[in-house]
């Protein structure tokens, strides 16, 4: 049975100025906006689309060179497409914070400075300077009917933004001491812009947010996580889009995938239940191309005799592990975006260490108990769960017990919203893994989930320069202080990228790879996960999309010196599934 909602159409809608599309990467936000804005264009209305995604594929979606100024489209009168570089931004305006610095202040002092600028947090404080221009610019208001923007704020930018602390004098004197916030310091003179902005934001008869997700039950709970966040900053204006939904199964794999997605239509979480839902069907073909944007709301067409080509010369999970026993690591991380499968995959590589003899420990943040139990008879295994909502609670008792000593309840308010950052998640959750890898010096440890090269400089930084630089992120514990060096020992660790076989998913796990780069740590092994291609069926469009993945499996196995292994798409994507495979 398919719960049906109806498919988005353009036409239906007195769709506002202004249009914020959101979404983790990989759910198509980036094609349904440019879908939007073509077919706006189309019927005779002034659009501009502005992305400020650091991942942007505009030039290739439209085949055209684009700027931050924003060029007019061959092919589609009336569109006029701009491609911010909120990285670029990012840079030069650390800089600008940074600058008055040099000279005066010790280097150790200066290199904290950069790395608290570093983040992704920088970034998007950054994107949002970019845009506001945008969104309270009166002449381009007037220019155009429609402003698309393909990626919005999230709901812990807006909220620095809405601090009164953030503009107080705490931050120009504190910006080496702050994560997230100290990034606002030089941006007093655009404090009314900033504010207008918001409101624009929240009026409905402006602006609609656009949340974007998948029919899978992660992209949706990360969706909700995204609505409520901005819900509660009075952003209530949203419609929800389900992109990629198969329409029909001709063969048992396209029966189990429809029935997949359709259950999570059917429990889509409650925090999305309130809003306007609709769907736009699963396409074979890649969204690049007039032609193809303007039938990604209408049609589909691929060559139904085709059969899948199978990538070649593909290793296995084996293949893997063998090197890491070789090797002889002690630390193994699996590491990628949220829904890719790195819990998994950790919990199989734990499993075969240990059916090899290895004594292994695994850690996990998966909530749910399947792991557990699929792996408790193994006499050379010992498991672990963290709680990551525990572990941040306690990390944020512990720095504003500290803070209350000496802030005022407005500086208070900063501390806060700097310990709602996805940096300050990292490191409380990194804390309590490294008191278990400093109990384990006996056996290989297993962890689920890897911190990004910028939260382990921020660690770095608070270890080697606590006693320069009064900072409001608590003590680093002796084992963070013991692990860092063990990390960046390539004989030691072992960090183990997840990535799905599709564009975006692949371009954030290279990033997350320079990233930890940067933090001196090395990668050697990557895991495509959920391969169609590898997998047989009949299903003409199954099939279309399988030959899509086969360029980005041939992608990582350049970017990674050919250390990669595959993992066909299975239903039940359990430890013991693949385990088998």
């Amino acid at each position: 049975m398919t719960h049906q909602l109806n498919t988005f159409d353009v036409d239906q809608f007195n769709l506002t100025k202004y249009l914020f599309f959101t979404g983790k990467g990989g759910v198509g936000k980036t094609s349904t906006a440019c879908a939007v804005a073509v077919n706006l264009a189309d019927g005779g209305k002034r659009v501009l689309l502005i992305s400020t995604d650091p991942a942007s594929n505009l030039q290739d979606v439209f085949n055209t060179e684009i700027d931050g100024k924003g060029v007019p489209i061959v092919g589609a009168p009336n569109l006029m497409v701009a491609n911010l570089n909120p990285e670029e931004a990012a840079r030069e305006y650390k800089e600008s914070v940074v600058a008055p610095y040099r000279g005066k202040l010790p280097e150790s002092v200066i290199a904290n400075m950069e790395e608290q600028l570093s983040g992704s947090c920088t970034v998007e404080i950054a994107a949002f300077d970019q845009f506001s221009n945008f969104i309270t610019d009166k002449t381009t208001e007037l220019e155009y009917d429609h402003i698309i923007f393909d990626t919005a704020p999230t709901g812990h930018t807006l909220r620095m933004l809405q601090l009164p602390s953030a503009w107080s004098n705490f931050i120009s004197e504190s910006t080496h001491g702050a994560s997230c916030l100290g990034q606002l310091s030089g941006l007093e003179g655009k404090k009314n812009i900033y504010k207008e902005a918001v409101l624009n934001l929240s009026d409905h008869h402006k602006t609609t947010l656009i949340l974007v997700s998948r029919p899978e039950e992660t992209p949706l709970l990360e969706a909700e996580r995204s609505s409520l966040e901005l819900s509660d900053l009075g952003i209530r204006n949203q419609l929800l889009i389900i992109n990629g939904v198969l329409g029909s199964a001709s063969d048992p794999l396209s029966k189990i995938i429809l029935d997949k997605q359709q259950d999570a239509i059917k429990n889509i979480p409650k925090g999305l239940t309130e809003f306007t839902k609709f769907t736009l069907p699963l396409r074979s073909y890649n969204v690049l191309g007039l032609d193809n944007i303007r039938a990604f709301f209408k049609s589909d067409q691929f060559d139904s005799t085709k059969t899948v080509t199978k990538s070649k010369d593909l290793k296995s999970i084996d293949a893997l592990v063998e090197d890491v026993c070789n090797t002889g690591k002690k630390v193994i991380f699996t590491m990628g975006k949220g829904g890719v499968g790195k819990t998994t995959i950790a919990a199989t590589i734990a499993l075969a260490l240990a059916n090899k003899g290895v004594k292994v420990h695994l850690t996990s943040t998966d909530p749910a108990d399947h792991i557990q139990y699929v792996i408790k008879d193994s006499e050379n295994i010992t498991l672990s769960k963290i709680d990551e909502k525990e572990e941040l609670r306690n990390y944020q008792d512990e720095v504003l017990t500290k803070a209350r000593e000496t802030m005022s309840e407005e500086d208070i308010a900063y501390v806060e919203e700097d310990l709602r950052s996805p940096c300050t998640q990292e490191i409380a959750v990194f804390r309590a893994f490294a008191e278990i890898v400093d109990k384990a010096e006996n056996e290989v440890v297993v962890i689920d989930t890897a911190p990004t090269g910028h939260t382990l400089l921020l660690l770095d930084s608070t270890q080697s320069y606590h006693k320069e630089v009064q900072r409001t992120k608590g003590e680093t514990p002796i084992s963070v202080q013991r692990l860092l060096p063990r990390l960046r020992d390539e004989k030691q660790t072992e960090v183990i990228i997840v990535a799905l076989p599709e564009a975006t998913p692949v371009f954030e796990a290279n990033k997350l790879r320079d990233d930890l780069k940067r933090a001196g740590i090395n990668n050697k092994w990557w895991v495509v996960n959920q391969c169609l291609s590898m997998v047989d069926t009949s299903d003409a469009m199954l099939i279309a999309r399988a030959e899509a993945e086969r360029h980005w499996i041939e992608k990582v196995r350049e970017i990674s010196s050919n250390s990669m292994v595959t993992i066909p798409w299975v239903q039940d994507a359990s430890v013991q599934k693949i385990g088998k495979l």
